[in-house]
């Protein structure tokens, strides 16, 4: 199981740089308007940042007045995220359009006790960040005790502990679907949905942004980020991988047509991969009679290490890699950002499930071969 959340904080960096930016005034009257309140803050410096790609970049610096009051004027394109923060740890993210809004909160915990007024998405970007944190602690309970579950081969109280975790999961992707045209969904699918294990659930999101709002930055990120997944989406026919195998011989992943072919991407130097791979050990040798194989594809750099990984694990299948590490050809061809990672495809060559392991695993299995 993997565990998304919303990460949002500035870098030390960007909050020195905000001290330099541009001070508020009075005239810049056109755009937004925050007018903010912070109950028991000192007064100071408050720092408005935006959120682009890839961090928070300074944009703001206004004085909080003795009274908590203080006030940021400017102009924007389009509905964008922003961040105003009083330090580093302490801050709250706010979707600024042309218009006014009022944000009050308490200095001591801005994000826990923000209330906005004035801002739709911005309201609703607090309704989605106390799911996900509420959602938070449940989580890390449930990988905690799914990992155990695995490890004491208590297989139907892993399986159990999924379905929580998958039921979690739908109240995000249902709050998610629930607003197809905001610029918070957009950016919620973008930052909460694995696009790769739930590239159908992203892509028909896509589709709705697309359709409702086209021309949103986060609609425009989130096709750029799903694009070059779509040629391996469960569906299509999967690429062929052509590689070297341990003893200097190439194997291809079609000469495995016919059978149900587990792609395994691993690497010695992975530990989750290793932890996982006594399970996927006792899977083959259950199910390696009934028309299933496996098409091990390492990410090592290191021949002796990744030999060494297959005798001690007894990984007994077909491995291939060209010791390439990340830039292995196979791996960007399947757009493998992390490990371990799996694709499952039927005998005719076609995707059929993507970043299936452990319970999950054997139970998709125990459906097609028994």
């Amino acid at each position: 199981m993997k565990f998304n959340k919303i990460v949002i904080a500035a870098s030390a960096a960007a909050l020195m740089a905000a001290c330099q930016g541009k001070e508020t005034t009075s005239n810049e009257t056109s755009g937004y308007v925050v007018e903010g309140k912070f109950e028991n803050a000192t007064a100071g410096p408050v720092y408005l940042f935006e959120l682009d790609e890839q961090q928070f970049v300074p944009r703001d610096t206004a004085q909080i007045g003795a009274d908590g009051t203080f006030t940021f004027t400017g102009n924007v394109d389009e509905p964008t995220f922003y961040r105003i923060a009083t330090d580093q740890q302490n801050g709250l993210m706010v979707v600024l359009d042309s218009g006014k809004i009022k944000v009050n909160a308490d200095a001591k915990d801005l994000n826990g006790t923000v209330k906005i007024e004035g801002s739709e998405e911005s309201t609703l970007f607090q309704e989605l960040n106390k799911l996900v944190n509420e959602n938070r602690a449940k989580q890390m309970e449930l990988e905690q005790r799914f990992n155990q579950a695995m490890q004491n081969d208590q297989e139907e109280e892993a399986e159990k502990i999924r379905q929580e975790f998958m039921a979690m999961q739908k109240e995000t992707k249902k709050f998610l679907a629930q607003h197809p045209a905001s610029v918070v969904s957009a950016f919620g699918t973008a930052s909460l949905i694995d696009p790769i294990n739930d590239f159908a659930f992203a892509d028909s999101m896509a589709n709705l942004y697309t359709q409702n709002i086209p021309n949103s930055q986060y609609t425009k990120r989130l096709n750029d980020r799903l694009k070059p997944l779509r040629s391996t989406s469960v569906g299509q026919m999967a690429p062929d991988i052509s590689l070297p195998t341990p003893n200097g011989a190439t194997k291809s992943l079609s000469s495995l047509r016919g059978k149900y072919v587990l792609i395994d991407f691993w690497a010695s130097w992975c530990g989750p991969c290793r932890v996982e791979n006594p399970n996927v050990v006792k899977m083959y040798n259950k199910y390696k009679g009934k028309g299933f194989e496996i098409f091990g594809v390492s990410l090592d750099q290191n021949r002796e290490k990744w030999l060494g990984a297959i005798e001690k694990d007894k990984l007994t299948w077909p491995h291939v890699s060209d010791l390439k590490g990340w830039e292995s050809s196979a791996a960007v061809l399947y757009n493998v950002t992390a490990i371990p990672q799996t694709v499952l495809i039927d005998p005719d060559g076609k995707i059929i499930a993507k970043g299936l392991r452990g319970a999950e695993l054997e139970a998709k299995l125990a459906t097609l071969l028994q």
